[in-house]
C-alpha cells in the first residue's frame, strides 16, 4: 500500500542534513552548558554560534532571541510574561487562533487578570481590520497570528504592527507557520514578539524560540536556573537547538525554491480536486495563492453520511490527513476554526499540507483515493 503523508502542519519530518549536525551532539558534545570546563565551554559556544545564526537570519541581535520547548511555550511566554511584566491589562485577538494563544488568553480573562477583546472577522477567516484598530488601547497586548494553521489564511502583520504603533500597544505575532516558509526582516517588521518552532521546517520537535523586542524587559515565564540570560530556567537541549538552527538555514537558503514548487503542488491538487470532485469548495482563503500560506489547502467536501470516517479511511488506503488541528486530533471536539468561520458541519473537513518533500504522484494519489471514497 501507498504511504502518503499530507499533515506537514501538524509537523515535518526531519531533514537529513539536520539529523546529521546533530548526532554529534548526543554522543561527542554532550556536555552541560553552564558547566565551566572544556565540555561544558564547549557546548555553550555552539549554543551561541547557533543563536547568533537565528539572529542574523531574522535581522536582528543575538540578544532579543531566547530558546524554547517550542511555539506552545513561546506563546505563553510573550502572553503571561507581558501581563506580569509589561503592566498589560488589556488584550486584542481572535478566535481563529491557533489554541497556545486562544486558551491562554481566554484563561488570562478567566482568571481577571485582563480585559479581551476578540475580532471580528468574515465568513472566509478575513479578519475585520478596522475593529482591531477600534478596540486596541495604549498599553494592550495585541495577539494576532501570521498564517492560520487550519485554513491557511496571511494575515497582514506588517499594518497590524502599525496599527499597534499608533496606538501604542504591544504585538505578538504566532509565526509557527510562516516561520522558515517567508522571510522575516525585524529590521523591517516592528513587533515586541515571534515566535518558531522546529518541527514545522524540518527540524526536531521539543525546540524551539521567542523574540522578545530589546526594548521589553521582562521576567522569566520558567524559573530554575541562570539559562538564557535568566530568562529561561533547565539545561538547554543543546542537539535540539543545533538542529533547529541548521533546519532555520536551510529553510531560508531554500525559500523561493521550495516555495515554487510547493505553490505548483497546492495548485495542482486544486485543479485536480475541481475535476474529479463535484461540489468541492475550499474553507478560509486557502484556495487564494496570494492570501494564504502555500503549505495549506482545506478542503470542503459535500454532504455525506459518510464523511465522519472519511480521515480514517483515508488512512487505511495510507494517506495521512487533518481535518482541523492536529492539537485537537483524537477528541470529539470539531475544529474550532471552522465552527468560527460558520463551515457547514454537514460538510466533510479536510486539510491537506505540503512540504518541500511532497511529490505530484502523492497528490494525485490522495485525490483519487479521496473520489474513490466519496463515490
Amino acid at each position: 500500500m501507498k504511504k502518503v503523508y499530507l499533515d506537514n502542519s501538524a509537523t515535518t519530518p526531519v531533514s537529513k542534513e539536520v539529523l546529521e549536525a546533530m548526532i554529534p551532539y548526543f554522543t561527542e558534545t554532550f556536555g552541560n552548558p553552564s558547566s565551566i570546563h572544556s565540555h561544558g565551554r564547549e557546548t555553550r559556544s555552539v549554543i551561541e554560534k547557533s543563536r547568533k545564526k537565528i539572529a542574523d537570519l531574522l535581522g536582528t541581535s543575538p540578544a532579543e532571541i531566547f530558546f524554547t520547548s517550542g511555539g506552545t511555550e513561546a506563546d505563553n511566554m510573550a502572553i503571561i510574561s507581558s501581563i506580569s511584566s509589561l503592566g498589560v491589562k488589556h488584550m486584542v485577538s481572535s478566535t481563529l487562533e491557533h489554541h497556545a494563544v486562544l486558551h491562554t488568553v481566554e484563561h488570562q480573562a478567566k482568571t481577571g487578570k485582563i480585559n479581551l477583546d476578540l475580532i471580528r472577522h468574515s465568513d472566509l477567516g478575513e479578519l475585520d481590520i478596522e475593529h482591531l484598530r477600534q478596540s486596541t488601547q495604549k498599553g494592550s497586548l495585541v495577539s494576532i497570528m501570521h498564517a492560520n494553521n487550519e485554513i491557511g489564511n496571511l494575515n497582514d502583520i506588517n499594518t497590524i504592527s502599525e496599527i499597534c504603533r499608533e496606538k501604542g500597544a504591544f504585538f505578538h505575532t504566532d509565526t509557527v507557520q510562516t516561520m522558515g516558509k517567508v522571510k522575516h526582516n525585524l529590521q523591517e517588521l516592528d513587533i515586541d514578539f515571534l515566535i518558531g518552532s522546529a518541527h514545522k521546517f524540518h527540524g526536531p520537535k521539543g525546540i524551539g524560540f521567542i523574540y522578545v523586542n530589546a526594548n521589553n524587559k521582562i521576567d522569566p515565564f520558567i524559573h530554575g536556573g541562570a539559562q538564557e540570560r535568566n530568562m529561561r530556567g533547565g539545561t538547554e537541549n543543546v542537539a535540539g537547538i543545533i538542529g533547529l538552527a541548521k533546519a532555520l538555514e536551510l529553510a531560508y537558503e531554500n525559500q523561493d525554491t521550495d516555495k515554487k514548487y510547493i505553490e505548483s503542488i497546492k495548485r495542482s491538487m486544486i485543479e485536480q480536486l475541481k475535476e474529479k470532485i463535484e461540489g468541492v469548495s475550499f474553507n478560509g482563503l486557502s484556495e487564494d495563492l496570494e492570501k494564504s500560506i502555500h503549505t495549506v489547502l482545506n478542503v470542503s467536501i459535500p454532504e455525506s453520511s459518510d464523511n465522519d470516517m472519511l480521515l480514517f479511511s483515508l488512512d487505511i488506503k495510507g494517506v495521512s490527513v487533518s481535518g482541523g488541528s492536529a492539537c485537537s486530533s483524537g477528541t470529539s471536539i470539531g475544529s474550532h476554526v471552522l465552527e468560527a468561520i460558520n463551515s457547514d458541519p454537514r460538510r466533510g473537513a479536510i486539510r491537506f499540507s505540503f512540504s518541500k518533500y511532497t511529490t505530484m504522484e502523492e497528490v494525485t494519489y490522495a485525490v483519487d483515493s479521496l473520489k474513490e471514497l466519496l463515490s
